[in-house]
């Protein structure tokens, strides 16, 4: 069973590297979300500098009230595309080095809502923001996938500070 606080490691594990049909899906209709240490990673698989990384290869996105990066998306005049870093035939460009959300994401296994899950709270999430926990109870009120350690109650343990950020007592 994922947990919130399940290891990098074991969640590795349960996602394993594959390019069925359904794995592909995604990088055929946007991209993933960089994690710490990713975008270093990529600029220096691609031999380039970070700078020149994000300026050329990455754009900017708010998930939960925070700022992250993801590779590109080629839209052809669509408000979807593919990632920029996947080719048809040879699958992702920077397998190796690819972005967190990406080596984490299974189309075909059993575990693809909880690795998201997973992921959101451990890489999006950010607990010391107001607003960014009133997204994420939009965002289980709306049928998002629950996994254990990601209760409200679990992230905010004092209830009255829960209440006042829930009420907008709390702003920032």
């Amino acid at each position: 069973m994922i947990e919130k606080k399940t290891e990098l490691k074991e969640i590795l594990k349960l996602a394993p590297a594959c390019r069925c049909e359904s794995c592909s899906h995604g990088c055929k209709m946007g991209s993933g979300l960089l994690a710490d240490g990713d975008k270093k990673a990529i600029a220096k698989f691609l031999n380039v500098a970070e700078k020149e990384l994000a300026e050329s290869y990455l754009e900017e996105v708010t998930l939960l009230n925070r700022k992250m990066l993801r590779p590109k998306i080629l839209r052809e005049g669509k408000p979807y595309g593919r990632c920029m870093f996947y080719d048809d035939e040879k699958g992702c460009t920077v397998h190796p080095v690819k972005p967190l959300q990406c080596k984490v994401s299974m189309g075909c296994g059993a575990h693809g809502e909880e690795l998201m899950a997973w992921f959101m709270l451990n890489h999006i999430l950010d607990i010391d923001d107001p607003e960014s926990i009133r997204q994420y109870s939009v965002y289980l009120k709306s049928c998002g996938k629950l996994i254990k350690g990601g209760k409200l109650s679990e992230i905010v343990e004092d209830k009255a500070t829960l209440r006042k950020i829930s009420n907008y007592t709390i702003l920032r």
